[in-house]
């Protein structure tokens, strides 16, 4: 795919996300993270040479490699995977724009003690596993708004911008809607909460017209 094809086939993305969110409101604003796992620092060159800024990655030396090969242009990181303990300290060297995927109380003291000790703040979402499914990390649904306002108060450095969820492992529209739905009704409930990261290259369209403003997209992005 030439340069200039790639470039039609991104904008016939970009076109599906304004379909999809024009359907919600003229105002609502969706952004884009194309999910740069599978990817090389090389395709993540020629996404950007299109237009985009923001990649995320799922595992911390994976992220640092591209962030450090691709320094000299500026990308928007984020990290989307699950953070293990002895690797919070090698996160917070790269300071990614947000941390997806905060899933417990445990990690969130952890990464706090780290925060304080380096005097940063993080921006960061929590973590729903809003259809309960054993495959997945995060809070469930009815854990989610307590969990949410004691990180608040009991952890200053992490900055809770919103939630993230992943939809149901399904192959029904209605479950996965319903997963959706589930995380955008905690959403609109948390005390200042202005991220809902919800969808990716199966079902983002879905999402966002469930409510999320942020999508997460891989293979959709890079073609693959």
């Amino acid at each position: 795919m030439t340069q200039e094809e790639y470039k039609i086939y991104i904008d016939n993305v970009i076109r599906r996300v304004e379909t999809a969110r024009l359907r919600v409101s003229d105002y609502h604003i969706v952004k884009v993270v194309a999910i740069s796992k599978y990817s090389t620092s090389d395709e993540i060159a020629k996404l950007y040479n299109i237009g985009q800024r923001a990649f995320g990655e799922n595992k911390v030396q994976d992220l640092k490699l591209k962030a450090e090969k691709l320094e000299e242009l500026p990308l928007e990181w984020h990290f989307v995977g699950n953070l293990q303990k002895n690797k919070i300290n090698n996160l917070l060297d790269i300071n990614p724009t947000l941390f997806h995927a905060l899933d417990s109380i445990d990690l969130a003291h952890e990464l706090q003690k780290k925060l304080e000790a380096k005097d940063m703040i993080l921006d960061v979402l929590l973590q729903i596993n809003s259809a309960k499914e054993e495959s997945k990390h995060g809070f469930m649904p009815e854990d989610a708004a307590y969990a949410y306002s004691q990180i608040k108060k009991e952890c200053p450095n992490i900055n809770l911008k919103g939630v993230m969820s992943i939809g149901a492992h399904s192959d029904n529209r209605d479950i996965i809607k319903k997963s959706f739905e589930t995380t955008y009704e905690i959403y609109k409930n948390l005390d200042g909460a202005t991220i809902c990261s919800m969808g990716m290259s199966g079902d983002f369209e879905l999402a966002i017209e469930c409510g999320s403003n942020m999508v997460r997209l891989g293979s959709v992005m890079f073609n693959k």
